[in-house]
């Protein structure tokens, strides 16, 4: 995707001699004193120097301090996990203005936190220091869990609709994602909603008997990753696209200050189901009609993707995602096998999944031009201590 660059303004004062602006901030101090001297009321000279546009003198970006680091807090992604008891420092606060993909071009450097590890209960302060903790360690994208198991992180009428419930078991504070929301844009960060699971559901999901009762869910067992079962939601049931879609609309509405949704590769289906069946064509309709429902809802989120890369995607999950009409699109690579291989993808999308295990292929991508976003997928489910070990390689490049 083709991005155009935005021509910054300027008072020009780079271009004046460096003895004009010390003779003139002479006569400036000069001028003051005798205008004191002179009786002119406080009042007065204050109200005038707030008139004086100082933010044409200052540099566009102000970095943020580097204080002390802050403990780390070792939050667990299961649903059972309860609010950690230690609270980031405090970390001053960088305000800007609100971004969002469409209105600034940037190279995200994005974390995900699972739909637990934050909403547990957590209070506004919490919220907000966590922000500016991740903040502080170059990341400049949150990618926060909303969705997962067939229900949503937030109080939801579809939901409530649809299943009789609000939302996930959960002890969240409704007013989370606006808090996180607001400080991510205070910080000059960005807000993705990371729809967990996608079209996945398992056992535990407090909807899964009623999807097996309403026949929502595609016969078999997907074992994409090792130990885990899970189903998958039927998108060609007219029911099931329908509460999809819903969601979505709903999401964008509720949170319109949101700067992006992205989906994963549980956004598939697994090639191993039982029956030689190619959904790729149900699939893609029903994402594309998804997409167009989200744009006209609100045409100012963007809709993106982490999946496999496009050849795996189609051939293993029936996602062919390359005719879904998305925004942008993250490559993960979460294996070294083939990782080489894996950038020719990667340098053509609009960046790079990883984790932990690809910390040792940082600096070459951090380095390489072509390699535009890096996103960090915290596969220990620690993603305070993967922000700090990400902060502190990159100093070292």
């Amino acid at each position: 995707m083709t991005k155009s660059k935005q021509k910054k303004g300027g008072c020009g004062c780079c271009s004046i001699p460096i003895s004009v602006l010390i003779l003139g901030l002479g006569l400036g101090i000069w001028g003051w004193t005798k205008l004191h001297d002179l009786g002119v009321p406080q009042a007065v000279l204050s109200y005038a120097v707030q008139q004086i546009p100082l933010e044409d003198f200052l540099p566009d970006f102000i970095p943020l301090a580097s204080p002390t680091d802050p403990p780390i807090v070792n939050a667990s992604p299961s649903p059972q996990a309860t609010a950690p008891s230690t609270i980031l420092s405090p970390i001053p606060a960088v305000t800007t203005s609100p971004t969002s993909p469409r209105q600034q071009e940037q190279n995200l450097r994005g974390i995900y936190i699972s739909r637990y590890q934050i909403t547990n209960n957590a209070s506004e302060q919490m919220i907000r220091e966590r922000v500016r903790y991740y903040r502080s360690k170059g990341i400049n994208t949150i990618i926060h869990g909303v969705w997962g198991n067939a229900c949503t992180m937030y109080p939801s009428e579809v939901m409530a609709k649809t299943f009789n419930s609000r939302s996930c078991p959960n002890q969240f504070q409704d007013q989370w994602l606006d808090w996180l929301i607001d400080e991510a844009h205070k910080q000059g960060m960005e807000v993705h909603a990371y729809f967990e699971k996608g079209i996945k559901i398992d056992e535990d999901s407090p909807l899964f008997d009623l999807a097996v009762q309403r026949r929502w869910i595609v016969a078999g067992v997907d074992r994409t990753h090792p130990g885990v079962d899970h189903y998958v939601l039927d998108v060609s049931v007219p029911e099931v696209a329908q509460y999809m879609t819903d969601i979505l609309v709903e999401f964008v509405q509720k949170y319109p200050q949101i700067d992006a949704v992205q989906w994963d590769d549980y956004l598939g289906y697994h090639a191993e189901l039982p029956g030689q069946v190619d959904r790729t064509e149900k699939l893609t309709n029903f994402v594309q009609n998804m997409i167009e429902a989200m744009r006209e809802a609100n045409p100012n989120v963007s809709f993106d993707l982490a999946h496999h890369n496009p050849y795996w995607a189609k051939q293993y999950f029936a996602a062919d995602w390359e005719n879904w009409d998305i925004d942008r699109a993250f490559i993960q690579v979460y294996a070294e096998e083939n990782f080489q291989d894996e950038m020719k993808y990667v340098e053509a999308s609009n960046g790079i999944a990883i984790t932990e295990r690809q910390f040792n292929q940082l600096e070459n991508l951090v380095k390489n031009p072509r390699v535009e976003s890096i996103l960090l997928f915290p596969l220990s489910g620690k993603p305070e201590e993967m922000a700090a070990t990400y902060y502190d390689l990159v100093q070292g490049f």
